[in-house]
C-alpha cells in the first residue's frame, strides 16, 4: 500500500508524512528531494513548475516507489500531487490511498512566511493553490490539527487505529510519532 500525503507547500505533508511513517514502521519517500536540478532552478527563481516539467518527477517518483515496495509492502509518500492526473500517475506505482492535507490559503501563507524551504518560495502559494483539483477520494486532515491527532485521523480511516494509541501515549514504542528526520526539519519545512 502506498499512503501518499498531498496538498500544496507549507501544508505540513513531510511533517505528516514522516510521523505516520514512524506510527507505521513504513518507509518515508519525500518527493521533494527527487526533482531534477532543472526544476529545482527554476522554483528556487520563482516560477510556478508546468506539466511538462512534473512529468519526469512523477515518472522518477513512481520509480522510487516501485524500488521501495520491491523491499517493503508498504511506504508513505509526501507529494503535492496537485492534480488528478499527476495521482493518476503516482497511482502506477502500486495501490495508493490519499491524504489530504487541507487549510486556508491564508493559514498556510502564514506558515510559509516564517519558513525557509531549501528551494520553494512562498511566492509560489497561489499557484500551487490554482492547480490544486480537490482529490474526492481522499482522507481530508485539517493543517491546524497537531501532527499527533493529524497522525490518528489517518490511522483510524485506514483501519489501523490500534496503532494510533501507542503513539499518542509518547512511549517507547516502535510507533512514537518523532523521527531523527522530523527533528531536523526546520520549522515549517514541509
Amino acid at each position: 500500500m502506498i499512503v501518499i500525503v498531498m496538498g500544496v507547500s507549507g501544508s505540513g505533508k513531510s511533517t505528516l508524512g514522516i510521523a505516520l511513517a514512524a506510527a507505521l514502521g513504513w518507509p518515508f519517500v519525500e518527493a521533494d528531494d527527487l526533482h531534477p536540478p532543472a526544476n529545482v532552478a527554476k522554483m528556487s527563481a520563482g516560477t510556478p513548475l508546468d506539466d511538462d516539467d512534473r512529468w519526469p518527477w512523477l515518472d522518477r517518483v513512481v520509480a522510487t516507489l516501485r524500488d521501495t515496495l520491491q523491499r517493503n509492502p508498504d511506504v508513505v509518500l509526501a507529494c503535492s500531487a496537485l492534480k488528478q492526473a499527476y495521482r493518476d500517475r503516482l497511482a502506477r506505482a502500486g495501490p495508493t490511498h490519499l491524504v489530504h492535507l487541507q487549510g486556508r490559503q491564508s493559514t498556510i501563507a502564514e506558515r510559509l512566511a516564517t519558513r525557509r524551504h531549501r528551494y520553494m518560495p512562498a511566492t509560489l502559494l497561489g499557484s500551487q493553490f490554482a492547480a490544486l483539483e480537490p482529490p474526492l477520494d481522499a482522507v481530508v486532515v485539517d493543517v491546524d490539527s497537531d501532527t499527533a491527532t493529524q497522525v490518528c485521523k489517518v490511522l483510524d480511516a485506514l483501519g489501523l487505529s490500534k496503532r494510533c494509541a501507542p503513539a499518542l501515549a509518547g512511549s517507547d514504542s516502535p510507533h512514537a510519532l518523532s523521527t531523527p528526520r522530523e527533528s531536523a526539519l526546520s520549522p515549517g519545512d514541509e
